[in-house]
């Protein structure tokens, strides 16, 4: 067994071990993705922690106390505008994962904004686990709550069975791609974002340490770029946690209600 630290700089978009684990031919790496993986979760118990009875929530509530109840009636009115055709308990019951994924995405869109952190939600692998793990999840329901009359979802309502042969495979493949895209949607915005305003940050840079007037004036109009996307990415990481917690919330209404 072989323990390795490496002492590399965080960089916004590779991935870096921190300490290296060789078992024979088996890595296992704790790396930068990890760290801010656990540094989010231990950030949003902690936050709610402070808001419950036991860890301090008050009958008036502070700052700390008004974002959580914010954020937990957003998500309790999304489930129950999206989901329809259930009683208001079945609903619910549904609500703790919609919560639980809206404030993960929303804590890891925002943490990627602070300086010299990292962006867990810029990489791939990340989004793609998600949103895959979240619709095998939305399958599984639809199949326990309907059984194989789930599979009429591939017919849509009023077409010719003629035309049946011809719809099913493709009513697959975009159900298929449904969880694709939810990912890369994620991926996509997250990474085009914080690339443009770290290159911009770079270009501002270099010309301000020119020492001439010009590059002077040039960097300043940089900066002012920079941060206005700054402004535009902080709205798009909230934008895209909304955008990915709705659209889980559809393709479950669609897996519960069917046609």
């Amino acid at each position: 067994m072989n323990f390795q630290s490496v002492n590399s700089p965080l960089e916004q978009f590779q991935i870096i071990p921190f300490i290296k684990i060789e078992i024979g031919n088996l890595l296992l790496s704790f790396t930068n993705s990890s760290f801010f993986l656990l540094l989010t979760l231990s950030f949003v118990l902690l936050l709610i922690s402070l808001v419950t009875k036991k860890g301090g929530g008050h009958l008036v509530g502070n700052a700390a106390q008004s974002l959580v109840e914010l954020l937990y009636s957003f998500s309790l009115n999304l489930v129950n505008e999206q989901i329809g055709g259930l009683s208001g308990k079945v609903k619910q019951s549904f609500f703790p994962i919609i919560f639980v994924t809206f404030l993960f995405l929303l804590f890891c869109n925002l943490q990627g904004m602070i300086p010299y952190s990292f962006t867990v939600t810029s990489h791939f692998i990340i989004t793609m686990g998600l949103s895959f793990s979240l619709f095998i999840g939305i399958t599984i329901v639809g199949f326990v709550r309907h059984g194989l009359h789930f599979l009429s979802f591939l017919v849509p309502a009023g077409i010719p069975i003629k035309a049946a042969p011809f719809m099913v495979p493709l009513e697959l493949i975009s159900y298929a791609f449904r969880p694709l895209s939810l990912g890369i949607r994620l991926f996509a915005n997250l990474m085009a974002g914080h690339s443009l305003v770290k290159i911009m940050s770079g270009f501002a840079w270099t010309m301000l340490c020119m020492n001439q007037l010009l590059y002077l004036i040039g960097a300043l109009g940089t900066f002012s770029i920079v941060l206005a996307l700054t402004g535009l990415e902080l709205s798009v990481a909230i934008l895209q946690a909304y955008v990915f917690t709705i659209l889980i919330c559809i393709y479950l209404n669609d897996a519960l209600n069917l046609h």
